[in-house]
């Protein structure tokens, strides 16, 4: 063990070209690493290099030598580096911004948990139905659904997210229940935002031999738009129309009977799919922000498949 430091020394040596810019790297005299040198050497019992006064090259045995010597260097720089990470507690303020439907039903649930775990940990919590600037606004994380992350932004996946066509009791005896997907654009359907891509209702059969497999896509209408999932989902409570919402958002309505489940023989798909996990690249190496990450994609895991 006494010859890493020797090994080392001479690994910088030749990284270098000489004693003296090693010595300065290594904040050590020229002496010293000199004498490092000469113990390998000795200790070898070969040469490693040939000096003279205005050069220095290694012999054969000083290359087959230094090329052990740079494994060994790089695999105690990256144990020292593992090291250091495991001995960085996460602490201080941690800045998370989520949707408000995801932040009140699935995120806040799982952080007490996340707390207890790192007790110096503390979270900045901004549910938000609007997408963030996190350089700007300064977050730390940011969660999403979407299924093509920001290219400028590191991405965590933390899931698949299911979705239901639902409608309130009341609205379905006044306006009749829909069998299929084509019945939906004689409905109201209560849209999120007012891009095209939400008017455009995509259903997959969820028995492979219902329609032969084939999936059908309706675009919809509706004397109503609102900006989040929780609003949408008052708005199906009021009576107001249908709506395909994250299934974590009426999880507990379709419980108790408040909502209904419509078209059971279809699988409708969200414009947004997957939920992620979005980060500054130049934040990956926080403790804080990595113990999160951590611990959403753990709870995730031992929940089940989807969100």
């Amino acid at each position: 063990m006494h010859w890493l430091t020797e090994m080392g020394v001479f690994a910088k040596v030749v990284e270098t070209g000489g004693f003296s810019k090693a010595a300065r790297q290594l904040a050590m005299t020229t002496s010293a690493v000199s004498k490092h040198v000469g113990r390998l050497e000795a200790g070898l019992g070969v040469k490693l290099l040939h000096r003279t006064t205005r050069a220095m090259s290694l012999t054969e045995a000083g290359q087959a030598v230094y090329d052990q010597c740079q494994v060994l260097v790089q695999a105690g720089e990256a144990a020292e580096a593992a090291a250091a990470r495991l001995a960085v507690a996460p602490r201080g303020t941690l800045r998370i911004s989520a949707s408000v439907a995801f932040g009140q039903r699935r995120l806040l649930p799982l952080l007490p948990g996340l707390l207890a775990r790192h007790p110096e940990l503390d979270l900045e919590l901004n549910l938000l139905d609007r997408f963030v600037d996190l350089a700007e606004e300064g977050f730390d994380l940011v969660l999403r659904l979407t299924d093509q992350p920001p290219e400028a932004l590191a991405a965590r996946h933390l899931g698949p997210v299911s979705f239901v066509l639902c409608a309130a009791p009341d609205y379905l005896q006044r306006r009749g229940v829909p069998l299929r997907p084509e019945d939906l654009p004689d409905h109201d359907c209560i849209c999120q935002g007012t891009a095209a891509q939400f008017r455009a209702w995509r259903f997959l059969p969820s028995n492979t031999a219902e329609k032969e497999g084939r999936e059908s896509t309706v675009r919809v209408g509706g004397r109503l738009v609102v900006n989040g999932g929780e609003a949408v989902r008052l708005a199906v409570l009021a009576g107001l129309g249908c709506a395909v919402l994250p299934d974590f958002v009426v999880a507990d309505d379709l419980g108790t009977g408040r909502l209904v489940e419509l078209l059971p023989a279809w699988r409708p798909m969200g414009p947004f799919n997957n939920l992620y996990a979005l980060y500054l690249p130049s934040r990956q190496g926080s403790a804080k922000l990595r113990a999160c990450l951590d611990y959403l994609l753990e709870s995730f895991t031992l929940e089940g498949t989807n969100i």
